[in-house]
């Protein structure tokens, strides 16, 4: 039997895992051949990316939290049903077998010990080879169609166009984020030829715009916000963020992004010393002569990049006196214009609809057609959570694959 497997991200490689190592001999009499196709000259192309700053495989987090983290058209019971297939246990057992050690950092995220992609990767692609999967790089899906109960795909490649057919076919092309990882969602028109409802793409943990006052640039770009925590409605995130040029960076407005974007005009409150009350404050000013604003530096211990930003935008009634410069310090209104463009985006949110899906992600009007990573609709903030989903939705895609070709 012929399994393609069209890119070589984290999701199609956990594919390609899945299938040919951990679940094929007992799920499948006979020879099963698998083929991950790749439209780059390299696989995992995004996977080092998200190496860049330390390779955050998962989460610690118990199963029930986990799974809230998800948000998009995949119910939460079903997250629970997929990290139950793949948890975050087994990332850390499958990263062990490739020789990559793990540990859990302070904030509860895991890195491999060398907080390094590469060397995984390498023994990743390596022990895929030796389990006969087959590589092919620069091939680029170009068409697909049923053909009397099997998949026929074409494919461009270097030399032309060739047409190939399979008896099962998993989809893990990527999403609309980083274009030149390979991630360029150029799949879209071929579902949505085949009948698929796609959710619309749209950019997810990412930076928000802002219309800065030209002080706070030019005081501050570039300089962090630390310690902080932001609100919006009953959601309190703690965390850092970044001053830009267009704007505000960091994982605290990242986590924030599915709600920001069902505002219609999107506002976050930035509190400045959290972990104070407003009373104590208060309390931390009165010592201090003068200017409320220029005290309120040493008073609060604020860095740099918090005084400015409070400086600038407080109004006239909060530098009137000590408590409602305290007040405005607990929540510094910041209106937000819009997120930043898509390939600027960490992941993005939308993809095929869960509805169109069985529950081994396999597509109800497609037989043998699955799909797997963030070509589904669902997003999640960083911080191990986007890398285990594609691991996750790889695993059961694969064991699903493997549940149809036995039948």
């Amino acid at each position: 039997m012929n399994l393609a497997i069209i890119g070589g991200g984290p999701a199609g490689l956990m594919a390609a895992e899945a299938a040919s190592i951990v679940f094929a001999k007992r799920a499948i009499r006979g020879d099963l051949k698998v083929t991950l196709f790749e439209g780059k000259p390299s696989v995992g192309r995004k996977f080092l990316v998200a190496g860049h700053g330390g390779l955050n495989l998962t989460h610690s987090d118990p199963l029930d939290r986990f799974a809230e983290k998800y948000k998009g058209s995949i119910e939460t019971r079903y997250w629970t049903s997929l990290l139950k297939g793949f948890s975050n246990q087994d990332t850390r057992d499958w990263a062990a077998g490739l020789g990559i050690e793990t540990f859990i950092g302070t904030s509860g995220r895991i890195f491999p010990k060398e907080f390094k992609a590469a060397p995984l990767l390498r023994s990743w692609i390596q022990r895929l080879r030796t389990s006969g999967v087959k590589f092919s790089a620069r091939h680029y899906l170009q068409n697909i169609s049923l053909k009397d109960g099997r998949i026929e795909l074409e494919l461009s490649h270097p030399e032309g166009i060739n047409s190939s057919i399979f008896d099962a076919v998993i989809l893990a092309l990527g999403g609309s984020s980083w274009p030149k990882t390979g991630s360029d969602a150029q799949w879209v028109h071929l579902l949505q030829q085949l009948g698929i409802s796609i959710t619309p793409f749209q950019a997810a943990n990412c930076g928000w715009e802002v219309s800065w006052h030209p002080d706070i640039i030019r005081l501050t770009e570039g300089e962090p916000l630390k310690n902080i925590s932001i609100t919006i409605g009953n959601t309190t995130i703690h965390g850092e963020l970044m001053i830009t040029s267009y704007g505000l960076e960091g994982g605290a407005i990242y986590q924030l992004g599915h709600s920001l974007r069902s505002m219609s005009q999107p506002l976050i409150n930035v509190d400045l010393k959290p972990t104070f009350s407003v009373e104590e404050l208060v309390q931390k000013l009165s010592s201090y002569p003068g200017d409320f604003i220029s005290s309120s530096k040493k008073a609060w211990r604020l860095g740099n990049a918090a005084h400015n930003l409070l400086s600038t935008l407080a109004p006239a009634e909060a530098r009137a006196d000590h408590y409602s410069l305290a007040l405005f310090a607990k929540a510094v209104p910041i209106p937000l214009t819009g997120p930043r463009p898509i390939a600027e985006a960490i992941s993005s949110a939308g993809g095929v609809r869960y509805s169109e899906l069985n529950d081994d992600l396999m597509l109800r009007k497609l037989p043998g057609l699955f799909v797997a990573g963030e070509m589904i609709d669902w997003e999640a903030p960083t911080g191990g959570y986007l890398l285990q989903g594609c691991f996750a939705t790889g695993a059961r895609a694969a064991q699903g694959t493997l549940r149809y070709l036995s039948s």
